[in-house]
């Protein structure tokens, strides 16, 4: 499929309604002379690049078909694109967009549309979207824009790949190339190869969104019997029969990313650019970061294609970036119940790698399974297990386990012996909660433990002492007036209220 007369072409009408992005250098490693350049698609307007393949499919139209009005389904980019076209171009819309679409890019559809696009929300997928908006192109004659499998909408995107080329940064060696249904990778790929023909194209997608890998193995586009939706706008059942024949002759080889590293992605982006991209969008940067090494002495490229990213969603995104860059590992313990015993594992593990979480519940009166996150490379995980094993401590990896992963924190009210909760704030730097606990444990026994490191400059933890001594529990009762050294708040709580009792 010849696709070069077509990109020409789409020059011509996308730069109607937007302006080229730029193409940045993020990394430069002094040493090997290895590059990642990032093509900016969420600086354009609708903050990705779906703009581009549908208006150069609307703009196409003739009179009589822009007057029967368009049809699209999306999970939220190539609608915008939609949206945007049908004001500049003056043609009704009629958008089908799954029930869990973000309400920020639903939101960004009727700014950019606003009384020429028609919102219906169908269905809890892409897929039940798109039956619906075939089912009303059959039903009113409407004229279908398809998000990715319609020749002018793949060859619009490529004017991505003719920007990157216009740049006169090339060539390059690699790129790295999200796939959802398939439009942009196959222009992008399609471009890349007839310019710098000795480029590596490096097809990438979510863990459970391969689609496209299947097809390329299966010969042809089969759909997915499940498909995650971590990373929406890659979201696609199924890619596109024009698309498939293009990437099956364009792609070099495949490789997959998972939600975490995805999420390892979105913090490179923010700690080298400060960008904050959609998750579909740091799906590129997410494959280079796993697969840094291989090419460390290469100039490599990949596109960051979008920007809308709803705030919700950042909460979980950075919980799981340590995991992503195989930083962050979560471990559970298995200790004898004995005051002091929880103490003196947060003293050995303190010195070898930093606290970010803490899950712990008394739920036992003879044994103790604490939960730890750690942050830490991999000497010093190393030299951690080495002390543990020589303190004999067991202890198992339980990163990404259902209970951990929604901080389900088991407790049994009734094995703890006079308990007392406290609420702290405190300096957040190594060593600082332990320099607090170091002088009560002799007289106390932990009995709750609940801490999450947030990127303030404060840490703030949930405390359930077990108090034996009557001395202890009147300091503690003191603590709110007249706080231990090393603490910036401390409340003492209503113990009763926290075990469901009343007076």
């Amino acid at each position: 499929m010849d696709l070069t007369d077509e990109i020409l072409m789409a020059r011509q009408r996308v730069y109607g309604i937007g302006s080229r992005t730029p193409l940045e250098r993020m990394v430069l490693d002094p040493v090997t002379g290895g590059e990642l350049w990032v093509k900016r698609e969420d600086l354009s307007p609708i903050r990705a690049y779906k703009w581009r393949g549908a208006f150069n499919k609307m703009a196409k139209l003739g009179e009589s078909e822009r007057r029967r009005g368009v049809v699209a389904a999306s999970a939220g980019n190539h609608a915008q694109g939609v949206a945007l076209g049908a004001a500049k171009l003056g043609i009704s819309a009629k958008i089908f967009m799954p029930v869990p679409t973000p309400a920020l890019k639903r939101e960004s559809v009727r700014r950019h549309g606003g009384e020429r696009v028609e919102i219906v929300l169908v269905g809890d997928t892409f897929h039940e979207a798109a039956a619906a908006a075939e089912a009303s192109v059959r039903e009113h004659g409407h004229i279908m824009i398809h998000p990715f499998d319609d020749i002018d909408v793949i060859a619009g995107q490529g004017t991505i790949a003719d920007e990157i080329i216009l740049s006169g940064e090339g060539p390059f060696d690699v790129v790295f190339l999200q796939i959802g249904g398939g439009g942009m990778a196959a222009a992008v790929s399609y471009w890349l190869k007839k310019f710098f023909p000795g480029i590596r194209v490096i097809g990438v997608e979510g863990q459970d969104q391969a689609s496209m890998k299947r097809a390329i193995e299966n010969g042809g586009p089969v759909p997915l019997d499940y498909v995650d939706v971590f990373c929406d706008g890659t979201a696609v059942r199924e890619v596109g029969k024009h698309t498939w024949e293009i990437c099956r002759s364009t792609i070099d080889e495949m490789t997959l990313v998972t939600n975490e590293e995805v999420c390892a992605g979105i913090q490179f982006l923010w700690d080298n650019g400060r960008v904050i991209p959609e998750t579909s969008g740091a799906m590129g940067v997410s494959a280079w970061l796993k697969r840094r090494e291989e090419f460390r002495d290469c100039r490599c490229l990949t596109i960051l294609c979008g920007a809308n990213m709803d705030f919700a969603r950042l909460a979980w995104i950075v919980r799981h970036a340590g995991i992503g860059s195989a930083t962050r590992v979560y471990y559970r313990f298995t200790i004898a119940e004995v005051p002091g015993t929880l103490f003196r594992i947060l003293e050995l593990i303190r010195s070898r790698a930093n606290i970010i979480e803490f899950q712990y519940g008394k739920n036992d009166p003879a044994t103790a399974y604490p939960v730890i996150g750690f942050d830490a490379g991999a000497e010093e995980l190393r030299r951690l297990h080495d002390d543990l094993e020589e303190a004999r401590i067991p202890y198992e990896d339980v990163t990404g386990k259902p209970e951990v992963e929604f901080r389900m924190i088991p407790w049994n009210p009734s094995v703890m012996a006079s308990p007392v909760f406290v609420q702290v704030e405190f300096p957040e730097r190594a060593g600082a909660l332990s320099d607090f606990l170091r002088g009560f444990y002799q007289g106390v026994n932990l009995c709750y433990f609940s801490y999450q490191y947030s990127g303030e400059r404060v840490g703030r933890a949930m405390i359930g002492f077990e108090v034996m001594d009557p001395s202890i529990r009147e300091s503690i009762e003191k603590w709110k007036a007249d706080r231990p050294a090393g603490l910036r708040a401390i409340q003492v709580l209503n113990t009763d209220e926290i075990l469901h009792r009343r007076p």
